[in-house]
């Protein structure tokens, strides 16, 4: 008979599993004071979950709110009773007792939601409010008079709450049971006739109640009832039920209600007080006072509608007769509902870091909302704030899942404060709010960038191998691996350098070589440093890229371009070039006579040769010393310094020019011969210098225009010789004896020369350099000979007929050039500027020559 109950019992309990998954929930019926280990439900197959799986994705139970009494088993997946289970404990008088599961199932998470029901079994017995009972009735009492008794409570629901009442066998008393659907059950004794307490005056009588269970429970009250005699009019209320409407928020001293009595008595029988003579639930008894002469009844405590909906309160009002008569009345007060409660919420699952590049609609966390209020007091609304990059999803009554909205960026926003936050539907509504802290975790989306595109460096020649000469840094917002930055330099460089004085500036003067060979760069720190020491005269510029490369997966990199001037040292002494071979500029006939004999001189053992007449006027230029420094800027700015003879010789040497020419006016006492040591020194620090030796040639003024034509006809042999013809003492003598045959025409033909040569030195073009595409053109100017200076551009450095330098580069000053001034022939101004700092757009073409005013 048993088992047969048994398997009726599972089919129904599987029956009803069935018909709750098809609902959408699993439900599950369990009875109250069930064994620990019952096995309430196969959860895992009611899932659909297979043999393994409930373990392997970790199947759990969520109970929010309050002690669950059931567990899930790891190993079978079935739902079984871990504590007591009390039905009259979890749910009170409330019928059905559900209890609201959460199951969690993991990879992927999915909450599954189950109905658990315990069922009531008879396991209270009735209980009445104390064991004896003592009831005072005059012997007056008319018969049918009923007498209000407290019933019993029973703390089971349905059939086993159901209570009957019996008496103890008594031909004066009886029971009167009055049931309503809205109210308690009422319990009067009945008088069924006429009392004589002379007779008996204590009626002891066994009340008991009879629950409905099976089987059934009992309860038992002694009534001991005293007849008194005397008064025999008993109080009566005007009403016998009053009903009450109090709002929970009511304050303290609040009037609750006012019952009134009507007694015919006279006198002390018809005085009458006001006594409570039952609150249920009994809790009521500490928050209401009733006044005992005016029947009124204040509110002294607090109600609060979510703990006790309705009070009934028995009141009884009894005169003052011998013996005193009592009337009694319910007073049914019910609590209405306010919004006096937040909503609640609470996180039942976190899933945080989330990566930023986690997809949309990803789960972040599962939240519980619920209020205590009822009707539009307990309906929640939920948001999130702010509302981006998050969204809140319902997925179940009072159930919410945070979800990922819009796309997540960690070097924007590495963390965000989440606030969850709930408000229901009362009037004012109440809010309620969870923070939630949601930190985003790296991936490599940023490559490293350089603070600057372009770096420009300066760096003077000469350096040590191994110098530091800057510090480059890219910044990556990435973290950790992703941001560790790692540096090189790319082989791809370009260097400009020049192939020394007379060779223009190109990219491949003596051949391509990469950067690497030139620079290097500390791969953690970012530290640039040269590989060996630099040479101006062989590289000036060198451009080439540093990348730098994170150690994400997989690595991004970015390039900066870095500009390496090189700064020029005076590491080069003037070097003297070979005598020209045009004639030199000069003025007037001394001069022409001059030149012709200094571009028909020549060199020997070092020494340059040079003719003047005796008799030249001072001024006369006899020779011009030529000179070149490989360095640039000040580093190649000479000037010429007559060494010896020192004191007042008959020649001086132009500062600036390097022309010899005649202090004063020669005569036959300064010799037949004059050697001069003429040194060329730079502007450098420290400056470095050449020395020249010139020898001067002394004649007569009809011998050296002899000497002036016969190096005229003989111009171009003279100069691939390169060595000057000396007129001996046999060629003075020669001259003279003829002198009085060509006297006239050779002052004639003198006078023809100087005239022709004057014009030519006075209006002879200058070279110049066009501004135009192309190779440069050389600047020179024979009245400085050394360097020419522009305000806006800068300059070739050149001499007179000599070849060209194009390494040096003058920048003019911000300020306005000073006003013209007349300008000494062996004297040259310095220029204002030469290259300490160099740009990107220092290089400027050659354009627009300059002459001192």
């Amino acid at each position: 008979m048993g088992e047969r109950c048994c398997a009726a019992v599972v089919r129904v309990l599987v029956l009803q599993a069935a018909w709750a998954l098809s609902g959408g929930q699993v439900r599950y019926s369990v009875p109250e004071e069930a064994k620990a280990g019952t096995v309430v439900g196969r959860l895992a197959q009611d899932l659909g979950l297979e043999a393994g799986e409930a373990e392997a994705r970790r199947l759990r139970l969520v109970a929010p709110g309050r002690r669950a009494s059931v567990e899930v088993s790891g190993a079978s997946g079935a739902l079984l009773v871990s504590s007591r289970l009390d039905r009259e404990e979890l749910c009170g008088k409330s019928a059905p007792c559900a209890l609201r599961l959460e199951v969690l199932l993991e990879r992927p998470l999915r909450v599954f939601h189950v109905q658990l029901e315990v069922t009531d079994i008879n396991d209270n017995a009735p209980v009445f409010p104390a064991a004896r009972k003592n009831l005072s009735i005059a012997e007056s009492s008319l018969l049918g008079s009923r007498f209000p008794l407290e019933g019993a409570s029973d703390a089971d629901i349905g059939v086993n709450a159901q209570l009957t009442y019996t008496l103890s066998p008594s031909e004066h008393f009886s029971l009167d049971l009055h049931r309503s659907e809205e109210y308690r059950e009422s319990l009067f004794l009945v008088l069924t006739k006429s009392l004589d307490r002379e007779t008996i005056p204590v009626h002891q009588l066994v009340l008991t109640a009879t629950d409905g269970g099976r089987p059934s429970l009992t309860g038992t009250m002694e009534l001991v009832i005293s007849v008194e005699d005397a008064n025999d009019n008993a109080p009566q209320f005007n009403q016998s039920v009053y009903k009450v409407h109090l709002p929970e928020s009511a304050a303290v001293g609040t009037l609750v209600a006012r019952v009134n009595t009507n007694d015919p008595d006279l006198g002390s029988n018809g005085e009458v007080t006001y006594s409570v003579s039952n609150i249920f639930p009994e809790k009521g008894m500490n928050n209401f006072l009733l006044n005992a002469m005016t029947g009124e009844i204040n509110l002294v405590g607090t109600v609060d509608y979510e703990e006790v909906r309705l009070y009934e309160i028995q009141i009884e009002a009894r005169d003052k007769g011998t013996p005193s008569l009592s009337g009694h009345c319910k007073l049914v007060l019910e609590v209405v509902d306010v919004n006096d409660n937040a909503p609640e919420v609470l996180v039942t699952s976190l899933s945080v870091p989330v990566p930023e590049d986690a997809s949309l609609g990803t789960v972040v966390a599962l939240l519980s909302v619920s209020d205590r209020d009822s009707g539009e007091n307990g309906r929640v609304r939920c948001w999130v704030w702010p509302a981006s990059p998050f969204g809140l999803e319902a997925t179940f009554a009072g159930s919410y899942s945070l979800v990922l909205r819009e796309a997540l960026d960690r070097e924007r926003v590495s963390e965000y404060e989440v606030e969850v936050r709930a408000e229901d539907g009362g009037a004012p509504a109440l809010r309620a709010s969870r923070g939630l802290r949601v930190p985003v975790s790296d991936v490599n989306d940023n490559a490293p960038s350089f603070a600057q595109a372009v770096y420009t460096v300066l760096a003077r020649e000469n350096n040590a191998a191994g110098a530091e000469l800057a510090r480059l840094w890219a910044r990556d917002p990435d973290e950790a691996a992703n941001g560790r930055v790692s540096y090189s330099v790319w082989d791809g460089g370009l260097g400009v350098g020049g192939g020394g004085a007379g060779s223009s500036s190109s990219s491949g003067g003596s051949g391509w070589r990469p950067a690497s060979s030139y620079v290097s760069v500390d791969a953690e720190s970012g530290r640039l440093w040269a590989l060996q020491p630099l040479d101006y005269e062989e590289l000036q510029v060198l451009q080439f890229e540093v990348r730098a490369v994170d150690a994400g997966e997989p690595p991004l990199s970015g390039n900066a371009t870095v500009q390496l001037f090189v700064l020029d040292e005076n590491d080069n002494a003037p070097a003297l070039l070979p005598p020209a071979g045009s004639a030199a500029e000069a003025g007037g006939v001394a001069a022409a006579e001059a030149a012709v004999a200094l571009e028909g001189a020549g060199s020997e053992s070092g020494t340059l040769w040079a003719w003047a007449a005796w008799g030249a006027p001072a001024g006369q230029v006899v020779a011009k010393i030529r000179a070149v420094d490989a360095d640039s800027g000040y580093n190649a700015w000479l000037r010429y310094e007559l060494w010896e003879p020192r004191g007042k010789g008959p020649f001086r040497v132009g500062l600036y020019s390097g022309e010899v020419s005649t202090a004063r006016a020669l005569d036959e006492a300064d010799g037949p011969r004059q050697r001069l040591l003429i040194v060329v020194r730079d502007h450098g620090e420290p400056a470095r210098s050449a020395t020249a030796t010139l020898s001067v040639s002394l004649l007569e003024a009809a011998e050296a225009a002899l000497a002036a034509g016969s190096s005229s006809s003989s111009l171009a042999a003279v100069s691939r010789s390169a060595a000057g013809v000396e007129l001996g003492a046999g060629a003075a003598s020669a001259a003279t004896n003829v002198w009085l045959v060509v006297a006239i025409c050779a002052v004639s033909s003198l006078f023809l020369l100087a005239v022709v040569l004057y014009g030519a030195s006075r209006w002879a073009p200058r070279a110049a350099v066009l501004s135009a595409p192309g190779p440069t053109t050389l600047v020179c100017a024979s009245e400085v000979g050394s360097w020419s200076y522009s305000q806006r551009h800068s300059r070739s450095l050149c001499v007179a007929d000599g070849a060209a330098k194009s390494d040096l580069m003058v920048f003019s000053p911000n300020f306005p050039p000073p006003p013209p001034a007349p300008a000494a022939k062996d004297t040259q101004p310095e220029p204002s500027a030469l290259l300490d700092t160099v740009s990107a757009t220092a290089f400027i073409p050659f354009s627009d020559p300059f002459y001192p005013p």
